[in-house]
């Protein structure tokens, strides 16, 4: 399963305040940059995620953000650096820019 163009164009209008932003394909996903800084993600399914660094990365556990986590080939559970963006934050451009902004200032 490959994203959407309609799921690539809304990640695109929701952090439209961070600037020009680039993107690329990836594993079926879509990897969002603002000035060769990757911040944030679409994965195939539709959901968006940000990248979480340093102490940020607490911020948003804190928040109640869930981490992505992928099943390994022997069944543990393997934590990736990105968060999955709370509804609150889906349905709100300059609330989801702000946490963008945090984001990449610990990157």
């Amino acid at each position: 399963m490959s994203v959407s163009d309609a799921d690539i164009a809304f990640a695109l209008e929701l952090f439209d305040g961070i600037g020009p932003l680039t993107t690329r394909k990836m594993m079926g996903g879509l990897c969002i940059y603002a000035e060769g800084t990757i911040f944030a993600m679409v994965h195939s399914d539709g959901a968006i995620l940000l990248k979480g660094h340093d102490a940020f990365k607490d911020m948003l556990t804190g928040a109640g953000w869930q981490p992505w986590t992928q099943a390994r080939k022997d069944g543990t559970a393997s934590s990736m650096p990105y968060w999955y963006l709370p509804d609150d934050v889906l349905e709100d451009p300059d609330l989801a820019t702000d946490w963008a902004r945090q984001a990449l200032a610990t990157l």
